[in-house]
């Protein structure tokens, strides 16, 4: 490991945030003197974060518990336009009104995450509307397009990967990198930042921001980007086999996000509780030594420390209380999916894509006959099984790891 004389950089280091440097030597000097300035920018996509968002938002965390000052870039012009890194299609446009309430969601986890006040380290919310929204188009093209060659915009990887899988790239999205990059620009000027952090897909539009600030303004910028986060096994962060894990409550309730992290790989326990929670380094090293059934000990402690960052104390302490209750006696947790059973009852299969554990009548059927299903803890092969409540509410489990409650309409 490299080392920093900052505690900045080797703050970010010891937990795994790095994964490259523009220029470690200068950041590392500049943080030393001053009070660095950095930012990362969020598309307005969806009214929640998820957790492979949740990196980027610790990185800001770690730069203000650093002594240096966090800004959140809400994307409301970007988000007009799509960034295409990452993906292989051009994503749906959004009305402003879409994006003004997504934005007001996506700020949730920000503010309990970071400090917002008047101080020099006190995190700011930006929205790059503010100056996007009044550019005139023939303006931006003359002052910032003859700093851009569409040879060298081809070779990024986030147009590369469209073009070769033959995937349409519309000339919107194409002005995404320039649009970005004069973001960096226009809050190095406004806000004195110095430092763009981000994802390892964001490099490019990273230096495109540097480039551009020095070409027009002389001021040297600096940028960081974290490891691609996947899971021991490959599987990209963020998705679950039902979907994006999301940040806020209302799009995940707090038992199934403090499962995720319960549930996570024994190999991926050590690395996690570095890069998303605050324990010391020693506590974290004792933790990720368990072995065998003992490791499932710090998966707890994995999931309530994630879980109080990002969704608070009472969140935690519900969902673990939940977890015990439903594992360890056997019984119903207060915090588990609960659905409502007609009157008449319903079909065992009506009750598994009620209750969100399949997405589909024939995903349930499939659960059902691989012996996946599960009514007060017994196995259900029969699909056509009803269900009647009139003995009161009942468990019902899908797989070991997946339970909720039916109770009567």
């Amino acid at each position: 490991m490299t080392e920093y004389k900052s505690d900045l950089l080797r703050h970010l280091a010891e937990r795994g945030h790095i994964h490259q440097l523009t220029d470690a030597e200068g950041l590392d000097a500049l943080a030393l003197k001053e009070i660095v300035v950095a930012y990362n920018g969020y598309d307005a996509t969806a009214s929640s974060l998820h957790v492979g968002n949740l990196a980027s938002v610790m990185l800001l965390r770690r730069l203000q518990q650093a002594g240096h000052k966090p800004i959140a870039l809400m994307g409301g012009g970007t988000t007009k336009v799509g960034d295409p890194s990452g993906k292989d299609e051009s994503r749906k446009l959004l009305t402003e009104e879409m994006i003004a309430s997504n934005i007001q969601g996506i700020g949730k986890v920000f503010h309990r995450l970071l400090r917002f006040d008047d101080s020099a380290t006190g995190a700011v919310m930006v929205n790059n509307a503010d100056w996007l929204d009044e550019l005139g188009y023939i303006d931006l093209l003359r002052n910032v397009g003859p700093h851009f060659t569409v040879n060298r915009m081809l070779t990024f990887d986030s147009v590369k990967l469209r073009l070769d899988r033959e995937q349409p790239l519309t000339f919107l999205e194409f002005n995404y990198m320039i649009l970005q990059a004069y973001d960096f620009r226009e809050l190095a000027l406004r806000h004195g930042c110095r430092l763009q952090l981000g994802g390892s897909d964001q490099w490019g539009n990273i230096i495109n921001g540097i480039e551009l600030t020095r070409r027009m303004n002389g001021i040297e910028l600096f940028g960081l980007t974290t490891p691609l986060l996947t899971t021991a096994d490959g599987a990209k962060m963020g998705k679950s086999v039902n979907g994006a894990v999301w940040l806020n409550e209302d799009m995940l309730g707090n038992y199934d996000f403090w499962q995720y992290w319960r549930n996570v790989d024994d190999r991926d326990v050590g690395r996690f509780l570095k890069l998303f929670t605050d324990l010391p380094l020693d506590e974290i090293a004792r933790l990720e030594a368990l072995e065998g059934s003992e490791i499932n000990a710090a998966k707890v402690v994995l999931a309530n420390e994630v879980t109080k960052l990002v969704r608070g104390d009472e969140a935690a302490a519900a969902a673990e209380a939940t977890a015990s209750a439903t594992f360890a006696a056997g019984g119903v947790g207060a915090d588990l999916p609960v659905w409502s059973v007609p009157a008449e009852g319903c079909t065992l299969i009506d009750a598994l894509v009620g209750i969100g554990f399949a997405a589909s009548r024939g995903e349930a059927k499939r659960l059902v006959a691989g012996g996946g299903a599960r009514i007060d803890g017994e196995s259900v092969s029969d699909e056509n099984h009803r269900i009647s409540l009139l003995n009161g509410e009942i468990r019902i489990s899908s797989g070991k790891k997946k339970h909720g409650v039916l109770k009567p309409a």
